[in-house]
């Protein structure tokens, strides 16, 4: 059976940044107990099902999941180990952001159970903050970040580059100062122009101009070399950890395991009666709500993948890490043979060019590939 990791999704936000198109939404009064309650109640739906899994990560996202109260975390926790098999070293990760409220409340997580912290620094730079909509200052970075390496075994940031009139010179000394505050692992983020953000009607406008193309590559090309110099070392498109400060709970998702998503919008893929299936809830916060306290579970679509289809998204999912995709792993997993799944000549082609490697054991995208794996999986893959 295969083990379990669990995303839970809060939902709310304290303000709706421009860049983003995640499923965020800003309350004048956040509803703690009712979601409280029908995450609760979502959990034990989605455990009647899936029986007693070995349970290797939690992670709350979101949203702001630093929002939520820490008895609320505290009681998903329980409820969590109770219905699963929690792994001894089990990895259980919150995202925050480096408001001064948040940051306050980062002993209470961690005391609820919470041993990894994800904060949503973004940026160090003060101009970049106010241009990205956060709600947080450069100093209040500094500090929540100072806060989470005291309160936590491990800690995660992120941070978004390649935003308008970023030099290198500039990054370098911005990656350096975050690296330095929080050396275990970073989150790198590419600034994108997403339809129906609000970025993307400035943009239309002209008011915002991104870097020129080999610019951005640039900027994460310096990434890398700041980040290992840190210890840092790139183990996915774009994350960097020390050995073992990986994230356990997203190499589930690029490994292409089992993993259970609760909350509004959260999307799983699960084994249920020996198939695996694609998940996923109702987007809009009170109507997944409603659906909850009517009939347990939020779901408003569930299907049975086909071969084909695991086989395309282990693909994509797995070449993004730098450690590739295990060939034999792939055919048990998906029920297809990697030679099946992908075009012989493009993989040909991929090799010569130096954008993939293939072992007897593995099939892996080099550095170079890795940067054009979007149009690569294009061709590649089936």
């Amino acid at each position: 059976m295969e083990s379990l990791a669990l995303y839970i999704h809060w939902p709310f936000c304290l303000a709706k940044c421009p860049y983003c198109d995640f499923n965020s939404h800003v309350r004048a009064e956040i509803p703690q107990a009712r979601f409280r309650d029908a995450l609760r109640a979502e959990l034990r739906w989605e455990a009647e099902r899936l029986g007693n899994r070995r349970l290797t990560s939690v992670f709350f996202g979101g949203g702001t999941p630093s929002l939520m109260e820490p008895e609320t975390v505290g009681l998903l926790l329980e409820d969590a180990f109770r219905l699963f098999d929690p792994a001894p070293d089990i990895e259980i990760t919150l995202e925050a952001n480096p408001t001064s409220v948040e940051a306050a409340r980062l002993a209470a997580f961690r005391a609820a159970g919470v041993n990894r912290a994800s904060l949503g620094v973004q940026s160090l730079d003060p101009t970049a903050l106010r241009l990205l909509g956060r709600q947080h200052s450069a100093n209040q970075a500094i500090q929540a970040l100072e806060t989470a390496r005291a309160t936590f075994p491990r800690l995660s940031f992120d941070l978004i580059y390649a935003r308008p009139g970023q030099d290198e010179a500039a990054w370098r000394a911005e990656l350096r100062a975050a690296l330095a505050l929080a050396a275990d692992h970073l989150s790198l983020y590419q600034l994108t122009i997403e339809p129906g953000t609000a970025f993307e009607s400035q943009y239309r406008r002209g008011d915002i101009v991104l870097p020129a193309d080999d610019d951005a590559a640039r900027l994460y090309e310096v990434t890398a070399e700041e980040a290992a110099t840190f210890g840092l070392n790139a183990y996915e498109i774009s994350n960097y950890a020390m050995p073992n400060a990986e994230s356990r709970h997203n190499l589930a998702y690029w490994r292409y395991a089992d993993y259970a998503g609760i909350g509004p919008g959260a999307h799983g893929r699960v084994t249920v009666g020996g198939t695996l299936r694609a998940t996923r809830r109702h987007r809009a916060p009170e109507p997944w709500a409603e659906r909850v306290e009517r009939a347990g579970h939020g779901s408003t679509e569930e299907t049975a993948l086909q071969p084909h289809e695991k086989a395309q998204e282990m693909l994509l999912m797995g070449l993004r890490l730098t450690e590739g995709i295990d060939i034999a792993r792939f055919q048990k997993r998906t029920g297809i043979a990697l030679a099946d799944a992908i075009d012989g000549d493009v993989l040909r082609q991929a090799i010569d060019a130096g954008y993939l490697d293939r072992s007897s054991e593995r099939l892996t995208a080099t550095v170079e590939g890795r940067l054009r794996l979007d149009s690569l999986l294009g061709a590649l893959v089936r």
